[in-house]
């Protein structure tokens, strides 16, 4: 006798995303929950939370660029970069972006998560091996996993552990993947181990400078540059235009044939509308503008100093800058938001990092130094941050 089937009753059409709740809850008891909050066009609060490294966003030769551009082309690119969506804007962008940062070309994208996912999937395969740092940037780790290659998650910041992991490698390929600047910390990886492991092993190097380019390097040129690494024929970077450049986007820069390979195999390339006009013309002329004022990265660099030596002095853990990132670590994930929430009803916003976003469980407030911040509006910082601070 065949014994009938016991099949699960359907659920209530209400009760299908009930598990949701679930995980609020579980958010919530951990300290964990997230929420979108809404800013004004003009807000009164000193902003240390943004990635606007070199103040452009809001400035005049960068906004005029992107209305001129919207005024010209558009609103939007109208779609693939490959149909109808690059334009002679795009071109001009990414001609001046390789010149700068001193490779043979660059490939501008809708983001510099797409810009990374680009890469990672396009420039490996079941015959590669990728050995990323165990800090990396989600987009980094998000192109690892869907590269259909093997990963292996090295120390952080150990070009020894890469070296040995690539020696005993049985892959004929192998791609070296790290952020140049890591954003929790804002600590410089190092690119010229790195470099010279993956070069024993017949590896490329692929980085990450979202926090490097504007920043480092003679003029804000990059990490690579700083590194003495621009332009080497077995190195690949990518980047954002929506940092220091103060604008949205990002981009691949590194050989020419590698950038060919991108447009005719990256599906974040192929399939993704361009970017729109408006941003495409805010890149340009920031880019531009740091062209025509080289001491503006060193100006960031010289207040992420400040900042971290003045949070120091006042009895804060904070960490030493390489860049222009400086964070400043906090008991638990219940008080880094209540911190953050306390800065910002005292004028100050920043930053607030907790598990998952940091690798090491710890959490932290994050600063983000700007080429345009005073010395008041850095004093201020600074006494915000001290009288708000945490008891432990």
């Amino acid at each position: 006798m065949i014994e009938p089937t016991t099949t699960a009753r359907p659920q209530a059409p209400a009760a299908v995303f009930d598990w949701l709740d679930e995980a609020a809850e579980l958010r919530a008891r951990a300290g964990l929950t997230r929420t979108l909050r809404s800013r004004p066009a003009e807000d009164p609060v000193l902003d240390l939370a943004s990635n606007d490294y070199l103040g452009l966003t809001r400035h005049p030769a960068v906004t005029g660029a992107a209305a001129a551009a919207a005024r010209r082309w558009g609103g939007g690119s109208t779609g693939s970069r490959l149909v109808t969506g690059t334009t002679a804007l795009h071109t001009e962008l990414e001609a001046e972006l390789a010149d700068f940062c001193g490779v043979e070309a660059a490939l501008v994208f809708s983001s510099g998560y797409t810009a990374n996912l680009a890469a990672l999937t396009a420039l490996t395969d079941p015959d590669t091996l990728i050995v990323s740092d165990a800090y990396n940037h989600a987009s980094l780790i998000d192109g690892c996993r869907l590269a259909r290659a093997q990963v292996l998650r090295a120390p952080h910041a150990d070009p020894a552990a890469v070296g040995e992991a690539l020696a005993a490698r049985a892959e004929p390929r192998a791609l070296v993947v790290s952020d140049s600047v890591f954003s929790v910390d804002g600590n410089a990886a190092p690119l010229r181990g790195l470099s010279a492991a993956a070069r024993r092993s017949g590896a490329a190097l692929l980085v990450d400078d979202a926090h490097g380019l504007g920043v480092l390097g003679e003029g804000g040129r990059g990490a690579l540059a700083a590194a003495g690494l621009a332009g080497e024929p077995d190195v690949v970077a990518t980047a954002t235009l929506s940092k220091s450049l103060g604008s949205q986007g990002g981009a691949v820069l590194g050989p020419e044939r590698v950038i060919r390979h991108l447009v005719e195999s990256a599906r974040t390339f192929i399939f993704d509308t361009g970017l729109a006009p408006a941003a495409v013309g805010a890149a340009l002329g920031a880019l531009r503008l740091l062209r025509a004022e080289p001491q503006r990265a060193h100006r960031a660099r010289e207040v992420a100093r400040t900042l971290a030596a003045r949070l120091g002095a006042a009895g804060l853990e904070a960490s030493t800058p390489d860049a222009a990132v400086v964070s400043v670590l906090a008991p638990t994930p219940e008080s880094a938001v209540r911190w953050a929430a306390d800065c910002r009803a005292a004028g100050l916003a920043v930053g607030c990092f907790r598990p998952p976003s940091v690798p090491d469980g710890i959490s932290r407030l994050r600063l983000t130094a700007r080429a345009d911040l005073t010395e008041a509006q850095i004093a201020h910082a600074v006494e915000v941050l001290a009288r708000t601070a945490p008891r432990v």
